[in-house]
């Protein structure tokens, strides 16, 4: 045990103790944001906790390399916004094949009921559409549109998030919008 102890990996430095007391402090400014960035975009809530958890101890662990804690709230929404798509892109990919599946296996048994089910096919064909779109927007434009509309922050509150002027934050929400809707016209 006395090896462990002085072991140099096993010493906590004061530094180590004052990253870790500013991390929290930080941390309890914005306790719940990393989940509410990833609920936006995954709409499930045991997914996004998991999500939010994971962008947390990222967050934690990389916090001594983080130069100016004063962006601490836009870096934190950036971890969690890159894990929320991440986890996102390997769902859908599950789910596409699990929709194959289920589509193939109604053909098969539906008959008479192929009607209910081709339209029902044809709104989730909509919403997988939409949902694709949405993530082929640029980054910049996705992210806007998902805080704004999706999760409900006014432009302001995104302006400071992620540090940008406020007619910025308006003008990509537009043109993100106007993107969504010249792709989806035809759908409609």
């Amino acid at each position: 045990m006395d090896a462990f102890a002085a072991s140099p990996t096993a010493t906590v430095t004061s530094e180590d103790v004052s990253l870790e007391r500013e991390f929290q402090e930080r941390l309890a400014e914005c306790a719940t944001l990393a989940f509410r960035v990833a609920y936006s975009v995954l709409h499930d809530r045991a997914e996004a906790e998991d999500v939010a958890q994971e962008s947390l101890l990222r967050a934690y662990r990389n916090f001594r390399r983080l130069r100016d804690r004063g962006v601490f709230r836009s870096w934190l929404v950036r971890i969690a916004w890159r894990g929320a798509l991440d986890h996102q892109r390997s769902r859908k990919r599950r789910e596409q094949h699990e929709d194959d599946a289920a589509a193939e296996a109604v053909r098969k048994i539906s008959g008479g009921v192929q009607q209910n089910a081709e339209d029902l096919a044809a709104a989730n064909e909509f919403h997988r559409r939409l949902g694709a779109e949405l993530e082929r927007l640029p980054e910049k434009l996705r992210l806007v549109m998902t805080m704004c509309a999706i999760e409900g922050y006014d432009t302001r509150e995104v302006a400071q998030l992620l540090r940008l002027p406020e007619a910025t934050v308006k003008s990509r929400l537009r043109l993100a919008r106007k993107r969504l809707a010249e792709k989806l016209r035809g759908e409609m």
